[in-house]
């Protein structure tokens, strides 16, 4: 029955029976007599014979929107099939939060000899809820995302442990200071994070514990945004430093904050991952390029 549907497709989608033969590299007697065989086993007419052509009945219809779901969900089998091939031959598909997505890892792939071994990355940028759920589903080699997500079921561990700096426009009076207090950020425009970010909570303690409180102007869920907005005059925010490594000298200042404000980036594998030669040196490419990031931070502060 399924070379019968298959025949229906190719109808519907050509608009008649010489086209879908041609396409098929079938003789059009025997995608008319596939068409009668289907209707048979449905017992409905799928077509009326007008004048020698074909004419969908509103069952064709009906028909083809579920055959369309089937098929789609054959191409999503065979991509998986392919990208799993695709894994022992040394590919490697990444998926990142963007703080460690958008600009640290294209510079750790811009540092790596092995890409001249014909390697292939797949680098995915997507939220820390995402890559969690490519992990689990086996989509993805290596992961990296925030300690809000759940790690249950996953190979995990610590990658980074990165102390959050305030983003500052170089044009704002604080930009001369050389560490921000807490009562610095008293009613100034700020840019924070979503609430349920780890760093957000912990900066809401920070802040309450001095009576502290600054004008939210913006909620945004990545330290990459907050910097575009700093950039733009927006307001302060607190960001992963890594992330916002790249803003130094494009209309920001970095600085430290007084208080201990910890971005936790979790490095995370499918359960049972064995990890194979690329990825151990991908992994340690990664926090060598980690340390000279940090390095360069710290550099561009007082």
């Amino acid at each position: 029955m399924l070379k019968e549907i298959e025949v229906f497709r190719t109808v519907m989608t050509a608009g008649t029976t010489s086209k879908a033969a041609r396409l098929m590299g079938v003789s059009q007697p025997a995608v008319s007599q596939a068409l009668r065989r289907l209707e048979q086993r449905a017992g409905i007419a799928l077509f009326l014979r007008v004048r020698g052509r074909l004419q969908p009945t509103p069952a064709a219809h009906a028909l083809l929107a579920e055959v369309d779901r089937y098929f789609v969900g054959l191409d999503i089998i065979e991509h998986r099939l392919r990208s799993l091939s695709q894994f022992t031959g040394g590919r490697l598909t990444v998926a990142s939060l963007p703080a460690l997505g958008i600009g640290f890892l294209p510079r750790v792939l811009r540092n790596m000899e092995l890409l001249a071994e014909q390697r292939t990355v797949s680098l995915q940028i997507m939220s820390s809820r995402e890559v969690r759920a490519r992990l689990l589903s086996g989509q993805c080699n290596i992961g990296l995302m925030a300690d809000e997500v759940s790690t249950i079921g996953l190979e995990h561990s610590i990658f980074s442990r990165l102390h959050g700096v305030v983003a500052i426009p170089v044009s704002h009076p604080l930009a001369r200071r050389t560490v921000i207090e807490p009562a610095d950020l008293n009613g100034q425009p700020f840019i924070a994070l979503n609430p349920e970010d780890t760093s957000r909570r912990q900066l809401q303690g920070a802040l309450d514990k001095y009576s502290v409180v600054p004008s939210v102007v913006i909620e945004t869920p990545y330290s990459v945004s907050v910097c575009e907005l700093v950039q733009q005059g927006v307001g302060l925010g607190l960001v992963n430093p890594v992330a916002a490594l790249d803003y130094i000298q494009r209309g920001i200042v970095l600085r430290p904050f007084s208080e201990e404000l910890i971005f936790t980036g979790i490095l995370a594998f499918p359960a049972g991952t064995q990890l194979t030669p690329f990825m151990q040196t991908f992994i340690a490419a990664m926090r060598t390029q980690l340390a000279a990031d940090m390095d360069a931070v710290s550099a561009s502060m007082p």
